[in-house]
């Protein structure tokens, strides 16, 4: 292993190496030596990057960049953060650094018998407490890396992830000298991971020293990391060495390598191993008992529980520790947790409260301030209770149901496919929702969670100017537009400082349930329409005039006929019908004689708006157009009110209907925009309704299906041929990193997310575009 200056091998490493080959290959090579299953590989020192930067004479350069930068300031921080990484990537490796990596990843393909192997390049920093601690995952990592060259490529990239945004921002703030950090790379054989997962010595849930807990799914263990599956879940009696507690969960996706390029992608289950597995178990009985026995060993040995990461090789049969470090949150505490059911986790969170059963609208009434709510499926008209709620849990339902949305909204704890919740939860009995980790627990628990998360949310200990200065950090500059949705009008105060560029979606139906409470029919026949009018253009208003001069897309109502019969007045007005999802809806509602004036009353609140209130930022959106014939005519009666469209005045439409899809260069003659509707356009191209809980496990509910994928691309393209906005408003881009890659691909023009993932989404679609950049100067 002799013979390099700048490499260092796992086995030539351990703790006490950090300044050389950073935390992580450190804690890889003391593993190594404790003689624990590790894929083997080697590090580049911190010592290369240091003489890379010389070489290159980046330092000077970086130097003068990073002096007079001031950090508060989001753009000039974002820019220098850009130049600083692009020189890094652009620049030279100097030719004794390549020479080695080259020889050692020969070396590498050797030892391990294969030719021009796959490795996993991983980011290292050479400090406990710099980003790569602190701020974990800020350094960057790249799976599946074949060849000399997409070795060096990804290793430059490493080097450069040093220099983002929050790490120079942290660094700062924590009186790092920049030039006193570096950065080392592992490189290390790529797992081939069959399954992989988690591995706690201790219980992070109840803090149990004497218990650990094993997650385990299908593929890479990023599925598992960050969160996008819920995992099967074991919880081991350590010193009987036996399952105490084993939850098999519905693992319909997985993370696997691409087939056609570097890096990963999420795939369904079924579609790769096939539909058995989706419920099967992954780890046997002989899997369990091994992995249970390394980690008692990997304790034993560091002296400490640990948080470990393992994967299951295929190729080789063999379990590998990817990941040790200690579990500094442990305290000993005598509480014990009895789960009652579990489901999926759809907006994050902890409630504790009594619980309270609602079979129908009739029963909301019975909610009070702080109960929990338990249903099969919530409706709008149940929003009054979900606000008062601690907590929602419905036997029913996907990640895009009613529950799941609005729950997201108002930032309430939501877990829903909780199958039995019903029949298990007790009317009046105390519970505790956890819905990050998707189960409700007996009694009141997790009080040191919640804690912890007050702190975390700039209580007394964090400023709340630190937190807005961390979320305008992650808040990039992208050529793709990040609209927010929104439905509660009061709820824009607490979400108008978020990254956004404006409204995509607001949704009036929180107006009519909340604020108006009567059905447009009604009103009319009772001669209180001013009423409607007025209420309607408050609610507007105060969104368009706190978000000014941004824009604001306001959808046009979009009840079904069995919502809008909750409304009052409602039931003497509204058909019955057998499936309203697909009924009189949208634009067919309008242009009928039998709304046609309850919709020109919304004309009026939205003239209102813009011209007394003189706000101009509002857009109006048509929702469920069918055909070209029904958009002209609504228009008309749009015009008619004075609601013209022109260069100040911008109609858009929903396009979630397949025929739209097949006409979509006819719609776009006829708007300014459009907006996919992503949750409707899939359950109509797949025939899967997005509330059942059944197909959303199958995966027949998902964007990435290629149908879905095809009429996204067909909606996009014929926008931008006819140069008119392409937004899309749906949770997909944000859930699936490769869906939003795919749409900025094909060229949207913008994304209308949820407020829970307004941050993450712009920081995501950065990352997108910056990758095709890349791409496209590599192939000029």
């Amino acid at each position: 292993m002799s013979g390099y200056n700048y490499i260092k091998w796992f086995n030539e490493i351990g703790k006490d190496d950090i300044s050389q080959v950073g935390g992580k290959g450190a804690n890889l090579g003391e593993l190594t030596s404790m003689g624990l299953p590790v894929p083997p590989g080697f590090c580049v020192t911190a010592g290369a990057y240091d003489e890379f930067i010389n070489y290159s004479e980046l330092d000077e350069i970086v130097r003068i960049l990073v002096s007079s930068l001031d950090v508060e300031d989001v753009e000039a921080l974002t820019d220098v953060s850009k130049e600083v990484r692009d020189k890094i990537n652009s620049s030279e490796i100097k030719p004794e650094i390549e020479e080695e990596i080259k020889r050692a990843y020969a070396q590498f393909a050797e030892e391990i018998g294969v030719e021009n192997p796959e490795v996993a390049v991983r980011s290292s920093a050479t400090a406990e407490d710099l980003p790569d601690a602190s701020f974990a995952g800020q350094q960057d990592t790249y799976l599946h890396i074949r060849g000399e060259e997409e070795l060096l490529n990804h290793i430059r990239s490493c080097w450069a992830s040093l220099w983002t945004s929050r790490a120079i921002y942290y660094r700062e703030k924590q009186n790092f000298d920049h030039f006193n950090v570096s950065l080392s790379v592992v490189v290390q054989k790529m797992v081939n991971s069959e399954k992989s997962g988690v591995m706690f010595t201790a219980n992070p849930i109840n803090n149990s020293k004497d218990e650990m807990m094993i997650n385990a799914s299908w593929g890479l263990g990023e599925a598992v990391v960050s969160g996008m599956v819920t995992p099967d879940e074991y919880v081991i009696d350590k010193n009987a060495k036996k399952v105490i507690e084993k939850n098999i969960a519905s693992k319909k996706t997985m993370v696997v390598r691409k087939e056609d390029t570097v890096g990963t992608e999420e795939k369904l289950v079924s579609e790769v191993l096939g539909e058995e597995f989706v419920e099967a178990e992954c780890l046997s009985e002989n899997e369990l008992n091994t992995l249970i026995e390394r980690g008692l060993k990997v304790e034993e040995l560091y002296g400490s529980v640990q948080d470990t990461e393992w994967g299951f090789d295929k190729d080789t049969k063999e379990f590998y520790f990817l990941q040790s470090r200690p579990i500094t949150t442990i305290e000993e505490k005598k509480e014990v947790l009895k789960p009652l059911c579990k489901g999926l986790p759809a907006s994050p969170g902890i409630g504790r409260g009594k619980v309270i059963l609602i079979k129908d609208v009739s029963e909301i009434n019975l909610v009070k301030e702080g109960d929990i709510l338990v249903t099969e499926m919530t409706n709008p008209d149940m929003v009054p209770a979900m606000r008062k709620a601690a907590g929602v849990v419905t036997d029913e339902g996907g990640r895009t149901c009613h529950a799941a949305i609005v729950s997201r909204e108002l930032q309430i704890p939501c877990i829903v496919g909780a199958k039995n919740a019903t029949k298990v939860l007790k009317e009046g009995q105390t519970v505790t929702v956890d819905a990050t980790r998707g189960v409700v627990y007996e009694g009141e628990v997790l009080k040191e969670e919640k804690k912890a998360e007050e702190k975390k949310e700039g209580g007394a200990v964090v400023s709340e100017d630190l937190i807005a200065s961390l979320r305008n950090l992650s808040a990039p500059v992208t050529a793709t537009k990040i609209y927010m949705n929104l439905g509660e009008p009061g709820l824009i105060e607490k979400y108008k400082d978020l990254p956004f560029d404006g409204i995509g979606l607001m949704r009036t139906e929180f107006i009519f349930t909340n604020m108006i409470g009567a059905h447009p029919m009604y009103l009319l026949k009772t001669h209180q329409e001013q009423l409607m009018i007025d209420k309607l253009a408050e609610g507007i208003s105060k969104v368009a005039s706190a978000i000014y001069p941004r824009n604001l897309v306001v959808r046009m109502s979009d009840f079904r006929t069995n919502e809008f019969r909750g409304l009052k007045g409602g039931d003497e007005v509204e058909p019955i019908e057998a499936n309203p999802m697909i009924g009189w809806r949208g634009v067919s509602r309008y242009i009928s004689p039998e709304y046609e004036e309850g919709f020109r009353l919304e004309c009026r609140a939205m003239k209102k708006v813009r011209e007394e209130f003189g706000l101009t930022n509002v857009i109006a959106m048509l929702p469920f157009v069918r055909t070209t014939e029904e958009l002209v005519t609504v228009k008309e009666i749009m015009a008619s009110e004075g609601l013209k469209q022109s260069k100040n005045f911008k109609i858009w439409i929903m396009a979630e209907v397949p025929a739209v899809v097949f006409q979509a260069e006819e719609f776009a003659e006829l708007v300014d925009g459009f907006s996919i509707g992503s949750n409707d356009l899939t359950q109509l191209v797949m025939g899967a309704d997005r509330d059942s809980g059944v197909l959303n496990n199958m995966g027949y509910f998902d964007e990435r299906n290629e149908p879905v994928k095809r009429a996204l691309k067909i909606i996009i393209d014929a926008a931008n041929k006819k140069g008119i906005t392409c937004s899309i408003c749906g949770q997909g881009p944000s859930q699936y990193p490769e869906l939003a890659e795919y749409l900025v691909e094909c060229g949207v023009t913008s994304m209308s997310v949820n407020p829970d993932t307004v941050e993450y989404t712009r920081r995501l679609v950065a990352s997108v575009e910056q990758k095709l950049i890349l791409k496209k100067l590599r192939n000029l």
